[in-house]
Parts: structure tokens; C-alpha cells; sequence
């Protein structure tokens, strides 16, 4: 399964039961990608039934895992990261597809979006094969990061080439991949209407039976319960959070996220503790707001503003947190209100 390590810093409003005369409001639930996935959808009287849509979202899941988990030996990504440099492997459409946005993202960035950080997260404890939570010597991290970098791949065709032993990890955009995959099928099957939760990211269309808006709570920062920060409206965009409060442990009184800068190869040091990004692709805000959340706060909003990105940052500062969004995340909340 892939392993996605990553708050769920999205809340479900409670008015998403309800339901209203003629249509109903169906909605299953299982494990995925080392967490969960729920999916709440409205179905008419000729709409598919419960077991059929859930037959053929757990197929698209089990696809993706077999393609993109680096927690299963028979995967293409684990056939891909067992081979030596200078090596190319025919990898499926999807991957190839995947590999180039993140590229795209590696490129745009600086850097500061990275999806062959695995030796790293391995090397801190992070990754499907380390060994426990550690601090690595300066020794350790400059070996591991010989291996890391994007400028290492190359497609060619329906092959992936690599010109050093770079290892993929596609945890930071195979949900909100999954996400989309899952949301078009659902309109194919003649859904009208929907809310796909996989792993946290999250995607919805439509209105529910009572005509009203599908809404989400961003989740406040805390390590010890769920509490509501900001309600939004969702109709035809993603979401998707990255945050550094669930996942990280501490060593000599400092705490290491998990949630590493590819510049330095170590966890991310500065106060910008959670971001959360709106955008039409689920895969987009899946991959933004990681990318956002590795370049701090002020690049990252530097970054969202120069780039029109609907982002919501949280930033510690002394013992609480203080929070803003961009202009383009503030311009959605203001057409909402409308």
C-alpha cells in the first residue's frame, strides 16, 4: 500500500448526512495508501448502486497502489527504484504522466518540490525503508542527497531513465491523483453530485439533495484534537492540506518534521506549520501544497501569490498560530459569501 504520512487536516461538516426528498445520499468508506478513503455520493432513482460504485472506486485504488506504492515489493515504482543508474524502465501512462508534473513543479521551484527525496526520508526515519526516528550526520545526508534530484530522470517514449540511483516516492501526489481518477469515474457512471476523501485530500461537485453546498472545515493546527479553523464550499475544486503538527518527533528537545527541504536534506525548520491549497485539480493542490509548505512562509506566499494559487497558511508564532490567506484563496471565500 502507499503510505501517505500526512495530517488529515481536513474536517467533514456535519450538515454533509443530509438528505432530501427523491434523491439519496449514499456513502462507503475503507482502508487505502496506509490511511483511508470515504466517498459520499447522491444517487437518483436510475443513479448506480452503492456496490457497484464501490466495486469500481477500490478497483481504481488497487490499480494506483500497484503502480505507486513504495510499501509493496511488486510494485513498478519498487521494480523502478531497484534498478542502477543508467537504467530506463516502460513504465504505465499514469506514472509517466505523474513523474512529468512533478518535474514540471521540481523545475518551477527551485527544487523545493522533490518526489526522489526517499534515500532522505529514510535516512531520518520517514520512509518505507528506515530503520527509526534518527538525526543523520552531515556525512549521511550529503550521500543520500548524491542520489536525490529530478535532473536525474528522463522519459523517453514510455520509458523512465534515470543517470543515478534516484528513487521515486509518489506519497506527496498519488492521493490527490487518486482523487481526480476516482471523481471523473463517478461522473462517467452518471454521478451527478459527490465528495471523494482519499487519505485527507479531498474533491467534491455538485449540491447535496437539499440543494445546499458540500462544505469543509480546514483544520486548526493542534496535536491533541480536531478543531474547525475556516468552513469552505466545494463545488468542482480539491483541496488539499500538508502540515507538519502529526508527523515529526523530537530529539534533544527539537522537534523534526517530516516533511523534508531537498536543499539542505533535512526536515523543515521554520514556523509555517500547515497549508492548505484550493484548486480544480486535486493532483495540483495535492502537489502545491507540499511544495508551499517546504518553501516557509514567505516564499511559499511569495510563490502562491506570483502563481494565483488559493492557498491558506498557519503560521506559529511564540505559543499560537496566526493564519492569512492569498489573494486568489480570500477572492473564493468572497464569492462564496455572494
Amino acid at each position: 500500500m502507499i503510505s501517505v504520512a500526512r495530517p488529515i487536516a481536513l474536517m467533514f461538516s456535519a450538515s454533509l448526512l443530509l438528505a432530501g426528498c427523491g434523491d439519496s445520499l449514499e456513502q462507503f468508506s475503507g482502508p487505502t495508501m496506509g490511511s483511508s478513503y470515504s466517498v459520499k455520493y447522491v444517487r437518483n432513482a436510475s443513479g448506480p448502486s452503492v456496490e457497484r460504485v464501490r466495486h469500481e472506486v477500490e478497483g481504481i485504488l488497487t490499480e494506483i497502489d500497484l503502480q505507486m506504492s513504495t510499501y509493496r515489493a511488486d510494485s513498478e515504482v519498487e521494480r523502478f527504484n531497484a534498478l542502477p543508474a543508467g537504467s530506463c524502465m516502460a513504465l504505465p501512462a499514469p506514472m509517466l504522466e505523474l513523474v512529468s508534473f512533478a518535474g514540471d513543479l521540481s523545475k518551477d521551484s527551485n527544487g523545493a518540490f522533490d518526489m526522489t527525496v526517499e534515500p532522505l526520508l529514510n535516512l531520518w526515519g520517514f520512509g518505507p525503508q528506515s530503520r527509526g526516528e534518527q538525526v543523520p550526520s552531515a556525512v549521511a545526508i550529503a550521500a543520500a542527497k548524491a542520489n536525490v534530484g529530478h535532473q536525474h530522470l528522463s522519459i523517453r517514449g514510455q520509458e523512465l531513465c534515470k543517470d543515478a540511483p534516484v528513487q521515486l516516492d509518489f506519497n506527496s501526489i498519488a492521493a490527490g491523483y487518486a482523487v481526480d481518477r476516482v471523481v471523473t469515474h463517478l461522473g462517467e457512471l452518471g454521478v451527478g453530485s459527490a465528495l471523494v476523501e482519499i487519505t485527507g485530500e479531498l474533491k467534491a461537485f455538485g449540491r447535496k439533495p437539499d440543494g445546499s453546498p458540500w462544505r469543509i472545515a480546514i483544520e486548526a493546527p493542534r496535536d491533541d484534537r480536531q478543531v474547525a479553523q475556516k468552513i469552505i464550499q466545494l463545488d468542482g475544486v480539491g483541496v488539499s492540506t500538508s502540515g507538519d503538527y502529526r508527523n515529526y518527533f523530537e530529539k534533544g528537545g527539537k522537534r523534526y518534521s517530516h516533511t523534508l527541504d531537498p536543499a539542505t536534506g533535512a526536515p523543515i525548520s521554520h514556523n509555517l506549520a500547515a497549508v492548505t491549497v484550493v484548486d480544480e485539480s486535486a493532483l495540483r493542490a495535492d502537489g502545491l501544497s507540499t511544495l508551499l509548505l517546504v518553501l516557509g512562509p514567505k516564499a511559499g506566499e511569495a510563490y502562491a501569490e506570483r502563481h494565483g494559487i488559493a492557498a491558506f497558511f498557519v503560521i506559529r508564532e511564540g505559543q499560537g498560530f496566526v493564519s492569512h490567506g492569498s489573494s486568489r484563496f480570500r477572492e473564493l471565500l468572497e464569492q462564496e459569501e455572494k
